[in-house]
Protein backbone atom coordinates (compact mmCIF):
# COMPACT_ATOMS: atom_id res chain seq x y z
CA UNK A 1 0.00 0.00 0.00
CA UNK A 2 1.28 3.37 -0.82
CA UNK A 3 2.23 5.43 1.80
CA UNK A 4 1.22 9.23 1.96
CA UNK A 5 3.37 11.50 3.82
CA UNK A 6 3.38 15.47 4.56
CA UNK A 7 6.38 17.35 4.04
CA UNK A 8 6.95 20.31 6.01
CA UNK A 9 10.11 22.83 4.85
CA UNK A 10 10.08 26.55 6.42
CA UNK A 11 11.90 29.15 5.41
CA UNK A 12 12.23 32.69 7.18
CA UNK A 13 9.24 33.98 4.83
CA UNK A 14 8.29 31.13 3.41
CA UNK A 15 6.97 27.81 4.33
CA UNK A 16 6.96 24.96 1.89
CA UNK A 17 4.60 21.99 2.38
CA UNK A 18 3.74 18.99 -0.07
CA UNK A 19 1.41 15.82 -0.02
CA UNK A 20 3.42 12.57 -1.35
CA UNK A 21 1.99 9.09 -2.20
CA UNK A 22 5.54 7.31 -1.70
CA UNK A 23 7.72 9.09 -4.04
CA UNK A 24 4.58 10.90 -6.29
CA UNK A 25 4.12 14.51 -5.52
CA UNK A 26 0.33 14.90 -5.29
CA UNK A 27 0.29 18.47 -4.74
CA UNK A 28 2.76 21.31 -3.13
CA UNK A 29 2.52 24.48 -2.37
CA UNK A 30 4.68 27.78 -0.90
CA UNK A 31 3.29 29.73 1.75
CA UNK A 32 4.18 33.02 1.91
CA UNK A 33 4.30 35.05 5.05
CA UNK A 34 4.69 38.75 4.61
CA UNK A 35 7.08 40.96 7.37
CA UNK A 36 3.63 42.25 8.88
CA UNK A 37 2.65 39.02 9.26
CA UNK A 38 5.89 37.85 11.04
CA UNK A 39 5.62 41.25 12.89
CA UNK A 40 3.83 40.20 15.79
CA UNK A 41 5.89 37.03 16.41
CA UNK A 42 9.29 37.87 19.20
CA UNK A 43 11.14 34.54 18.16
CA UNK A 44 11.07 31.95 15.68
CA UNK A 45 9.48 29.65 17.69
CA UNK A 46 6.39 31.60 18.27
CA UNK A 47 5.60 31.88 14.07
CA UNK A 48 4.84 27.91 14.93
CA UNK A 49 0.67 27.90 15.44
CA UNK A 50 0.45 30.75 12.74
CA UNK A 51 2.04 28.78 10.42
CA UNK A 52 0.42 25.15 11.70
CA UNK A 53 -2.99 27.68 10.66
CA UNK A 54 -1.35 28.33 7.44
CA UNK A 55 -0.87 24.69 6.36
CA UNK A 56 -4.04 22.96 7.69
CA UNK A 57 -5.53 25.66 5.92
CA UNK A 58 -4.61 25.07 3.18
CA UNK A 59 -4.72 21.30 3.40
CA UNK A 60 -8.70 22.06 3.65
CA UNK A 61 -9.22 24.08 0.93
CA UNK A 62 -7.50 21.05 -1.55
CA UNK A 63 -9.92 18.67 0.21
CA UNK A 64 -7.33 16.77 1.12
CA UNK A 65 -7.71 14.59 4.24
CA UNK A 66 -5.10 14.55 6.72
CA UNK A 67 -6.50 11.53 8.12
CA UNK A 68 -5.12 9.44 5.25
CA UNK A 69 -1.68 10.79 5.81
CA UNK A 70 1.01 7.71 7.36
CA UNK A 71 3.71 10.34 8.36
CA UNK A 72 4.28 13.99 8.85
CA UNK A 73 7.97 14.87 7.34
CA UNK A 74 9.75 18.36 8.79
CA UNK A 75 12.96 19.71 7.36
CA UNK A 76 15.95 19.09 10.26
CA UNK A 77 16.97 22.60 11.96
CA UNK A 78 20.13 23.68 14.05
CA UNK A 79 20.09 20.66 16.12
CA UNK A 80 23.14 19.33 18.07
CA UNK A 81 26.05 17.92 15.79
CA UNK A 82 24.73 14.33 14.63
CA UNK A 83 25.28 11.82 11.98
CA UNK A 84 23.29 11.59 8.54
CA UNK A 85 19.84 9.59 8.71
CA UNK A 86 16.15 9.97 9.42
CA UNK A 87 15.49 10.16 13.21
CA UNK A 88 12.13 10.39 14.78
CA UNK A 89 11.41 13.75 16.81
CA UNK A 90 11.36 12.73 20.03
CA UNK A 91 10.48 15.06 23.56
CA UNK A 92 14.80 15.63 23.60
CA UNK A 93 14.72 16.63 20.21
CA UNK A 94 11.76 19.07 20.43
CA UNK A 95 13.57 20.48 23.38
CA UNK A 96 16.82 21.85 21.34
CA UNK A 97 15.08 23.03 18.40
CA UNK A 98 12.45 25.30 20.80
CA UNK A 99 15.78 26.15 22.41
CA UNK A 100 18.22 26.58 19.58
CA UNK A 101 20.53 24.70 20.47
CA UNK A 102 23.06 25.58 17.75
CA UNK A 103 20.79 28.86 16.44
CA UNK A 104 17.52 29.85 16.29
CA UNK A 105 16.68 29.38 12.43
CA UNK A 106 12.91 28.88 10.62
CA UNK A 107 14.08 25.32 9.60
CA UNK A 108 13.75 24.23 13.61
CA UNK A 109 10.08 24.85 12.71
CA UNK A 110 9.86 21.82 10.92
CA UNK A 111 10.56 19.23 13.41
CA UNK A 112 7.95 21.00 15.65
CA UNK A 113 5.43 21.19 13.60
CA UNK A 114 5.74 17.61 12.18
CA UNK A 115 5.53 16.57 15.69
CA UNK A 116 2.84 18.31 16.47
CA UNK A 117 0.48 17.38 13.62
CA UNK A 118 1.63 13.75 13.28
CA UNK A 119 0.88 13.65 17.32
CA UNK A 120 -2.54 14.87 16.51
CA UNK A 121 -3.34 12.21 13.64
CA UNK A 122 -1.08 9.64 15.78
CA UNK A 123 0.98 9.61 12.93
CA UNK A 124 4.96 8.96 13.28
CA UNK A 125 7.27 11.87 12.67
CA UNK A 126 10.88 12.62 11.31
CA UNK A 127 13.58 15.15 10.19
CA UNK A 128 16.54 14.10 7.92
CA UNK A 129 19.82 14.79 7.28
CA UNK A 130 19.75 18.41 9.10
CA UNK A 131 22.42 20.83 8.35
CA UNK A 132 24.20 19.80 11.56
CA UNK A 133 24.78 16.86 10.22
CA UNK A 134 28.70 15.91 11.29
CA UNK A 135 30.31 12.96 10.19
CA UNK A 136 33.66 14.54 9.68
CA UNK A 137 36.99 12.06 10.70
CA UNK A 138 38.63 13.16 13.25
CA UNK A 139 42.00 14.44 11.42
CA UNK A 140 39.85 16.59 9.08
CA UNK A 141 38.19 18.82 12.34
CA UNK A 142 42.33 19.94 13.55
CA UNK A 143 42.64 23.70 11.47
CA UNK A 144 46.00 24.39 13.09
CA UNK A 145 44.34 26.81 15.65
CA UNK A 146 43.33 24.77 18.70
CA UNK A 147 40.74 27.37 19.95
CA UNK A 148 39.20 27.04 16.13
CA UNK A 149 38.33 23.42 15.00
CA UNK A 150 36.84 22.74 11.55
CA UNK A 151 33.07 21.92 12.30
CA UNK A 152 30.67 20.26 9.33
CA UNK A 153 27.69 22.89 8.32
CA UNK A 154 26.81 21.91 4.31
CA UNK A 155 24.18 20.90 2.31
CA UNK A 156 23.49 17.30 3.83
CA UNK A 157 20.03 17.04 2.77
CA UNK A 158 21.10 17.55 -1.17
CA UNK A 159 24.05 15.85 -1.06
CA UNK A 160 23.21 12.75 0.02
CA UNK A 161 19.96 12.38 -2.09
CA UNK A 162 21.74 12.57 -4.79
CA UNK A 163 24.33 10.12 -3.66
CA UNK A 164 22.18 7.81 -3.19
CA UNK A 165 20.29 8.62 -6.09
CA UNK A 166 23.39 7.62 -8.37
CA UNK A 167 23.69 4.25 -6.04
CA UNK A 168 20.74 3.48 -7.08
CA UNK A 169 20.71 4.00 -10.62
CA UNK A 170 24.10 2.04 -10.79
CA UNK A 171 22.35 -0.77 -8.93
CA UNK A 172 24.51 -0.28 -5.89
CA UNK A 173 23.55 1.42 -2.08
CA UNK A 174 24.99 4.72 -0.88
CA UNK A 175 26.69 2.57 2.27
CA UNK A 176 28.61 1.12 -0.71
CA UNK A 177 30.24 3.92 -3.08
CA UNK A 178 32.56 6.41 -2.82
CA UNK A 179 31.71 9.81 -4.31
CA UNK A 180 32.25 13.61 -4.41
CA UNK A 181 28.97 15.92 -4.22
CA UNK A 182 29.67 19.62 -4.93
CA UNK A 183 26.26 21.04 -4.34
CA UNK A 184 26.35 24.44 -6.27
CA UNK A 185 23.63 27.08 -4.45
CA UNK A 186 23.83 30.17 -2.76
CA UNK A 187 26.08 28.84 -0.23
CA UNK A 188 28.73 26.20 -2.25
CA UNK A 189 29.52 23.30 -0.24
CA UNK A 190 31.78 19.90 -1.58
CA UNK A 191 31.83 16.76 0.61
CA UNK A 192 33.78 13.48 0.26
CA UNK A 193 31.30 10.70 0.75
CA UNK A 194 32.95 7.36 1.98
CA UNK A 195 30.55 4.56 2.22
CA UNK A 196 27.75 6.56 3.35
CA UNK A 197 29.33 9.17 4.92
CA UNK A 198 30.81 12.41 4.66
CA UNK A 199 34.11 12.78 6.14
CA UNK A 200 35.59 15.65 5.47
CA UNK A 201 33.97 19.04 3.86
CA UNK A 202 34.42 22.73 4.14
CA UNK A 203 32.34 24.70 6.27
CA UNK A 204 30.06 26.25 3.73
CA UNK A 205 28.84 29.38 6.24
CA UNK A 206 31.60 30.53 7.97
CA UNK A 207 34.17 30.88 5.40
CA UNK A 208 35.96 27.45 4.12
CA UNK A 209 36.42 25.96 0.93
CA UNK A 210 35.22 27.97 -2.37
CA UNK A 211 33.63 31.61 -2.52
CA UNK A 212 29.89 31.14 -3.42
CA UNK A 213 27.44 33.61 -4.80
CA UNK A 214 26.93 34.71 -1.32
CA UNK A 215 29.92 33.91 0.58
CA UNK A 216 33.73 34.38 0.62
CA UNK A 217 35.29 31.01 1.65
CA UNK A 218 38.04 30.71 2.38
CA UNK A 219 39.92 34.43 2.59
CA UNK A 220 43.94 35.04 3.04
CA UNK A 221 43.53 34.99 7.10
CA UNK A 222 46.38 37.52 7.47
CA UNK A 223 44.44 40.08 5.40
CA UNK A 224 41.44 38.77 7.01
CA UNK A 225 42.85 40.14 10.73
CA UNK A 226 44.19 43.62 9.80
CA UNK A 227 40.61 43.97 8.20
CA UNK A 228 38.92 43.21 11.77
CA UNK A 229 41.27 45.64 13.74
CA UNK A 230 41.53 48.31 10.96
CA UNK A 231 38.85 50.30 13.11
CA UNK A 232 37.40 50.87 9.33
CA UNK A 233 34.46 47.92 9.93
CA UNK A 234 32.65 46.66 12.66
CA UNK A 235 32.05 42.85 13.67
CA UNK A 236 28.96 42.97 11.68
CA UNK A 237 30.57 44.58 8.43
CA UNK A 238 33.12 42.17 8.71
CA UNK A 239 30.59 39.61 9.01
CA UNK A 240 28.59 40.75 6.53
CA UNK A 241 31.87 40.38 3.75
CA UNK A 242 31.93 36.73 4.42
CA UNK A 243 28.12 35.97 4.49
CA UNK A 244 25.86 37.22 2.91
CA UNK A 245 27.99 39.68 0.87
CA UNK A 246 30.86 37.68 -0.37
CA UNK A 247 31.58 36.03 -3.80
CA UNK A 248 29.92 37.03 -6.80
CA UNK A 249 27.64 39.43 -4.22
CA UNK A 250 31.39 41.21 -3.57
CA UNK A 251 32.91 41.07 -7.35
CA UNK A 252 30.04 41.79 -9.50
CA UNK A 253 27.27 43.25 -7.23
CA UNK A 254 24.69 40.34 -7.97
CA UNK A 255 24.09 37.01 -6.50
CA UNK A 256 23.21 35.49 -9.45
CA UNK A 257 24.88 33.31 -11.46
CA UNK A 258 22.46 33.80 -14.31
CA UNK A 259 23.18 37.68 -14.37
CA UNK A 260 26.92 36.92 -14.14
CA UNK A 261 26.66 34.76 -17.31
CA UNK A 262 24.71 37.42 -19.13
CA UNK A 263 27.45 39.94 -17.79
CA UNK A 264 30.25 37.38 -19.88
CA UNK A 265 28.38 36.70 -23.00
CA UNK A 266 27.84 40.98 -22.96
CA UNK A 267 31.84 40.95 -23.07
CA UNK A 268 32.53 41.95 -19.59
CA UNK A 269 36.19 40.53 -18.74
CA UNK A 270 35.70 40.95 -15.02
CA UNK A 271 33.02 39.01 -14.57
CA UNK A 272 34.51 36.27 -16.90
CA UNK A 273 37.52 36.41 -14.14
CA UNK A 274 35.24 36.15 -11.66
CA UNK A 275 33.09 33.09 -13.15
CA UNK A 276 36.39 31.25 -14.05
CA UNK A 277 37.67 31.85 -10.53
CA UNK A 278 34.18 30.20 -9.24
CA UNK A 279 34.89 27.09 -11.38
CA UNK A 280 38.60 26.96 -10.36
CA UNK A 281 37.45 26.81 -6.29
CA UNK A 282 34.73 24.67 -7.22
CA UNK A 283 37.57 22.12 -8.99
CA UNK A 284 40.33 22.46 -6.32
CA UNK A 285 37.92 21.30 -3.75
CA UNK A 286 36.98 18.43 -5.27
CA UNK A 287 40.36 17.77 -5.85
CA UNK A 288 41.33 17.89 -2.19
CA UNK A 289 38.38 15.71 -1.54
CA UNK A 290 39.64 13.25 -4.04
CA UNK A 291 43.07 12.90 -1.73
CA UNK A 292 40.98 12.26 1.49
CA UNK A 293 38.99 9.72 -0.27
CA UNK A 294 42.95 8.69 -1.70
CA UNK A 295 41.77 8.54 -5.20
CA UNK A 296 39.16 5.97 -4.68
CA UNK A 297 36.06 8.15 -6.38
CA UNK A 298 32.99 6.37 -7.87
CA UNK A 299 31.88 9.57 -9.39
CA UNK A 300 31.68 13.56 -8.80
CA UNK A 301 28.06 14.52 -8.31
CA UNK A 302 27.75 18.49 -9.51
CA UNK A 303 24.06 19.56 -7.74
CA UNK A 304 22.14 22.74 -7.10
CA UNK A 305 20.42 25.43 -8.67
CA UNK A 306 23.89 26.39 -10.04
CA UNK A 307 23.83 22.90 -11.78
CA UNK A 308 21.28 24.14 -14.16
CA UNK A 309 24.04 26.19 -15.99
CA UNK A 310 25.77 24.17 -18.29
CA UNK A 311 28.86 26.29 -18.91
CA UNK A 312 29.65 26.14 -15.45
CA UNK A 313 29.19 22.28 -14.99
CA UNK A 314 30.65 21.68 -18.05
CA UNK A 315 33.84 24.09 -17.14
CA UNK A 316 34.39 22.40 -13.25
CA UNK A 317 34.10 18.62 -15.66
CA UNK A 318 36.85 19.69 -17.67
CA UNK A 319 39.24 20.30 -14.53
CA UNK A 320 38.25 17.38 -12.92
CA UNK A 321 36.91 14.61 -14.73
CA UNK A 322 40.27 12.17 -15.14
CA UNK A 323 39.47 11.63 -11.22
CA UNK A 324 35.77 10.06 -12.00
CA UNK A 325 33.10 10.24 -14.37
CA UNK A 326 31.18 13.62 -13.82
CA UNK A 327 27.47 13.38 -13.20
CA UNK A 328 24.96 16.30 -13.23
CA UNK A 329 21.69 16.18 -10.78
CA UNK A 330 20.60 20.02 -11.28
CA UNK A 331 18.35 21.27 -8.34
CA UNK A 332 17.78 20.33 -4.95
CA UNK A 333 14.38 18.40 -4.53
CA UNK A 334 14.43 19.35 -1.01
CA UNK A 335 10.71 17.76 -0.49
CA UNK A 336 11.34 14.65 -2.33
CA UNK A 337 14.52 13.94 -0.10
CA UNK A 338 12.52 14.31 2.87
CA UNK A 339 9.82 12.15 1.81
CA UNK A 340 12.47 9.48 0.40
CA UNK A 341 14.31 9.50 4.40
CA UNK A 342 10.68 8.49 5.71
CA UNK A 343 10.06 6.29 2.82
CA UNK A 344 13.72 4.63 3.77
CA UNK A 345 12.42 4.02 7.74
CA UNK A 346 8.68 2.98 6.89
CA UNK A 347 9.45 0.66 4.21
CA UNK A 348 12.21 -1.01 6.63
CA UNK A 349 14.93 -0.16 4.60
CA UNK A 350 16.96 1.67 7.30
CA UNK A 351 15.91 1.61 11.00
CA UNK A 352 14.98 5.88 12.18
CA UNK A 353 17.61 6.85 14.51
CA UNK A 354 17.23 8.34 18.22
CA UNK A 355 18.29 11.57 19.55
Amino acid sequence: MAIKSLIINPGSTSTKIAVFEDENMLFDKTLRHSNEELAPFDTIVSQKDFRKKMILDFLEEEKFDIKTLDVVVGRGGLVKPIEGGTYSVNDALIEDLRNGVQGHHASNLGGILAREIGDELGKPSFIVDPVAVDELQPVARLSGVPEIPRTSIFHPLNQKAMARRYAKENGKKYEDINCIVAHLGGGVSVGAHQKGRVIDVPNALEGDGAFSPERAGAVPVGGLVRMCFSGDYTEKEVYKKLVGGGGLSAYLKTNSMMDAMKMVEEGDENAKLVVDAFIYQIAKNIGAMAAVLKGKVDAIILTGGIAYNKAVTDGIAEYVSFIAPVKVYPGEDELLALAQGALRVLNGEEKAKEY
